[in-house]
């Protein structure tokens, strides 16, 4: 990763502070604003955990027009109620709300997981993720969002990477029909949150709608300080990027978006942040810095 020069920063800053500074001036700024985000070739949205937790669908579509975000995942059990337990009419309700809007319903985030050694368990999340799913193509949302949560002491971690990739390929399978991608998070403790250990488990998935979301972890760095070699090993699946603190030095964000250019990626990247008492202010800040970062001034718009 090539370092930023004093006068490139300097430059940086400057148009950071000066986009940041300005405010809208009413829905239609906020359409042109979302409409911009997501016609360029990176486009970033958030997640609702944390940040929107508490928010209604209509308040998060409300925040991502005010801060210029093309879409949004929504995280079960927040305020949006996005559930199971929708009936047809109010998925159908759903879907149209974002239609509308023009802020794209990137996806629904699940906690379904198939690392146990019960079987009993890992048919439940199976059928779970499944119906999850379904409502994510019933309100118009393109993928779903399933992870590794953990191993198994005393189990060999290939065994247990073989038990998530085989669910993860038989939820795949079934979303396939439905046109909804099941992305599985470099996520979870030691063994299986690794980008080797997310791959072993993608090729015993072994199926083109099994996408990966990158999670932007520590220790993902080589002894360069670079996360080229892990990134590589996923690059070819990503369906999904989370990103987290991109204003604080802890991960190679520009070697990152460096390296989503380079392979290609024009998917989505969601801020995954802490919440923010004034959340449409801030993210007005973080969009700056993403453009800034990628290259491509849509803000404002």
């Amino acid at each position: 990763m090539k370092p930023v020069s004093r006068r490139h920063w300097m430059t940086l800053c400057a148009g950071a502070a000066s986009a940041a500074s300005l405010t809208l001036s009413g829905p239609s700024r906020g359409l042109r604003a979302v409409a911009a985000a997501a016609n360029a070739p990176f486009k970033l949205g958030m997640v609702t955990y944390k940040m929107g937790e508490k928010m209604t669908c209509d308040q998060l579509i409300a925040l991502c027009k005010e801060a210029g975000l093309a879409g949004v995942e929504l995280r079960t059990t927040h305020g949006h109620g996005v559930e199971l337990s929708l009936s047809k009419s109010e998925r159908a309700d759903v879907r149209k709300k974002f239609e509308d809007s023009g802020v794209v319903l990137v996806g629904l985030g699940s906690t379904y997981e198939f690392h146990s050694n019960n079987p009993a368990v890992v048919k439940k999340n199976i059928e779970g993720a499944k119906e999850y799913a379904q409502l994510a193509a019933d309100v118009g949302a393109g993928g779903i969002k399933v992870r590794p949560n953990g191993v198994n002491k005393g189990e060999e971690l290939a065994v247990t990477h073989e038990r998530i990739g085989k669910a993860w390929g038989e939820v795949a399978a079934a979303a396939a029909g439905l046109g909804v991608e099941v992305r599985m998070e470099v996520h979870g403790s030691e063994g299986s949150r690794e980008p080797k250990s997310v791959r072993a488990m993608l090729d015993h998935a072994n199926h083109a709608n099994a996408k990966v979301c990158w999670n932007c972890n520590g220790g993902e760095t080589d002894e360069n300080g670079s996360i080229r070699a892990n990134f590589d090993l996923l690059k070819h699946a990503l369906g999904l990027v989370h990103i987290n603190d991109i204003g604080v030095p802890k991960y190679p964000w520009q070697e990152l978006f460096d390296l989503l250019k380079e392979c290609g990626y024009s998917g989505y990247c969601l801020a995954e942040i802490e919440g923010n008492d004034d959340p449409a202010r801030f993210m007005r800040y973080y969009r700056t810095l993403f453009d800034l970062y990628t290259g491509q001034p849509t803000w404002p718009a």
